[in-house]
């Protein structure tokens, strides 16, 4: 398969062909793709297979530069992710799961390669129509989705199917500057039973299980280092590709920060004159809520307002704050120090998945009964790079 360019358009010179001759994990079905595309695509559909195969829901990740910037299973919708998106209270659930996974961190998956883990249905190809999204990969099409999908971008939109029976080879290879590189392809099956060492806090209630089992999924398919934070089915912030730690448990946090204050009546109460664009209310939402606006920002959101909006204070940003809770927290490595514990405590954390087993396992578990968290040490490492 000819690609339409490498990493960057200077690389011009890009291709794809199957490890295995004739083997192909996916099919094009309009459009041509790009190597970051086919990267976002495979990891994609790998996050949502393994997510609904783990949970027996439906799942949808929204992904950007070869990390998911949000990732769902099926489940209902709040007010505020249906009116931004336009979307039915009552929809089915790949919908659902597309709408929540996107509406994890809006401003990011503008342009997003979406994957989902069920064939896409006309309900969720007319919503794929009004948002900026490059491509899906699926497992399939329901009749007349592909050729309407197919007018986006004018003819541009990428069409992915893949194949849910595809089995990649028992080992990966990868070329960096001469040398290619032999590993285990890692395919330890995520279960329950890695949450069955329940160091402190236990037991773990059901709907903490597959938070912390989609946490789980999530990292595995994320830039490490790489946190998670997931309540009720979705995430609310991931950190990726940070070198510390803590700087991604940190950074996930103030997502999932935005996450919760893009509920607070004040956000609700914002009155846009016509005409302004939905990705352009994401964005001034967004904004608002993280409070850091340049000057310039506050001229256009000024602008961009029907009727002027006070900013949040701190107080009030606290005590909404304070009312976030039952979130789940999952990490790719060990939690080197307690403080990952503390930052997770201040955003609603209840229960954390992570390997243990570093030298100061003891000072991560003692943070945690501090919290009132659970910790859970699943022993596996989930590694991305």
């Amino acid at each position: 398969m000819d690609l339409r360019y490498g990493t960057n358009p200077q690389q011009h010179t890009a291709s794809a062909v199957p490890v295995s001759a004739g083997a192909w994990p996916v099919r094009v079905l309009n459009g041509e793709p790009s190597y970051i595309n086919l990267l976002d695509a495979l990891s994609g559909w790998q996050l949502v297979r393994d997510a609904a195969g783990a949970l027996g829901r439906p799942a949808a990740a929204s992904f950007k530069h070869v990390s998911p910037a949000g990732a769902a299973l099926a489940g209902p919708l709040d007010a505020t992710t249906a009116a931004l998106y336009g979307a039915d209270l009552d929809g089915g659930p790949l919908t659902s799961a597309y709408v929540r996974a996107r509406d994890a961190d809006p401003k990011s998956s503008y342009g997003d390669f979406a994957a989902v883990s069920h064939p896409v249905d006309e309900e969720l190809a007319a919503l794929l129509a009004r948002v900026v999204c490059d491509g899906i990969v699926a497992p399939g099409y329901a009749p007349g989705t592909v050729a309407a999908l197919s007018r986006k971008k004018k003819g541009r939109f990428l069409v992915l199917e893949a194949d849910p029976g595809f089995v990649a080879p028992p080992q990966e290879d990868r070329e960096v500057h001469g040398l290619r590189l032999t590993q285990q392809r890692d395919d330890v099956p995520l279960h329950v039973s890695l949450l069955d060492d329940v160091v402190c806090g236990g037991p773990l209630p059901a709907t903490a299980v597959e938070d912390l089992l989609l946490g789980l999924a999530v990292v595995r398919y994320t830039q490490s280092n790489a946190v998670c934070y997931v309540r009720d089915g979705l995430t609310l912030g991931i950190g990726a590709g940070q070198q510390s730690r803590v700087d991604c448990t940190r950074l996930a946090g103030a997502k999932a920060d935005s996450w919760w204050l893009r509920r607070h009546p004040a956000v609700a109460a914002l009155d846009f004159v016509p005409g302004i664009r939905r990705q352009d209310r994401v964005n001034w939402r967004v904004r608002f809520v993280e409070g850091d606006m340049t000057a310039d920002e506050r001229t256009r959101f000024g602008k961009a307002l029907a009727a002027p909006a006070a900013p949040l204070s701190n107080a009030q940003r606290r005590e909404w704050g304070a009312r976030l809770t039952g979130v789940a927290f999952a990490s790719d490595g060990a939690l080197p120090y307690r403080d990952n514990v503390d930052h997770a405590a201040r955003h609603g954390v209840r229960w954390i998945a992570e390997p243990g087993g570093s030298i100061r396992s003891g000072d991560v578990a003692e943070a945690c009964r501090e919290h009132g968290i659970a910790l859970a040490h699943t022993r596996l490492r989930l590694f991305r790079h």
